[in-house]
C-alpha cells in the first residue's frame, strides 16, 4: 500500500511540473500572440487595413470596420438620443438592440461602455450624473437645456 502512495506521489507530482510548465509557455504565448496584433493593427493603422486578408483581419478584429460603426460613435449616437440619463449596463443593453456588432469583441462590454463614456465627459460632450436611485450615469451635454446639472 505504501508503494502505491509513493507512486501516486510520484504521479502527481510530474504532472504538476508538466502542469506548470504548459501554464508558463501558455502565458509566453499570449504575451507574444499580443506582442504580434499589436504590430500588426499598428502597421494597419499607419498603411491602412486593405493590405490585410480577410482572415488576418479577422485575427486581429480589423476586418469589417468600414461596415461597423466605432464605440464611441455608437455612445455619443444612443446618449444624444436618450431622453433621460443612461447608466452604462442601459447604454449597453441599448447598444445590443440597436448595433449589435458594435460590442461583439469586448471582452468586458460595460467597462468599454464606462471609458467611452468617460472620454465623452472629458471631451465635453456629456455629463455624469446621478439616476434617480444614486447611481452613475451619463447624459449627452446639451447647452441648450436649462435643467441640465452634474451631480458629482
Amino acid at each position: 500500500m505504501e508503494s502505491s502512495n509513493a507512486h501516486v506521489q510520484e504521479v502527481v507530482k510530474a504532472a504538476g511540473e508538466d502542469l506548470r510548465h504548459l501554464l508558463r509557455q501558455r502565458a509566453d504565448i499570449a504575451k507574444r500572440i499580443g506582442t504580434i496584433k499589436q504590430t500588426i493593427v499598428g502597421l494597419a493603422n499607419v498603411f491602412g487595413d486593405d493590405w490585410l486578408s480577410e482572415e488576418l483581419g479577422e485575427m486581429v478584429g480589423r476586418k469589417d470596420r468600414a461596415r461597423q460603426w466605432g464605440l464611441t460613435k455608437s455612445c455619443r449616437t444612443v446618449l444624444k438620443e436618450a431622453n433621460r440619463p443612461l447608466g452604462a449596463q442601459e447604454m449597453c443593453e441599448q447598444l445590443q438592440g440597436r448595433i449589435p456588432l458594435v460590442l461583439l469583441h469586448h471582452k468586458d462590454p460595460a467597462a468599454s461602455v464606462t471609458t467611452v463614456l468617460n472620454r465623452l465627459v472629458a471631451y465635453g460632450e456629456a455629463l455624469k450624473v446621478h439616476d434617480e436611485n444614486g447611481r452613475r450615469a451619463w447624459q449627452w451635454y446639451d447647452q441648450g437645456r436649462a435643467n441640465v446639472s452634474a451631480n458629482c
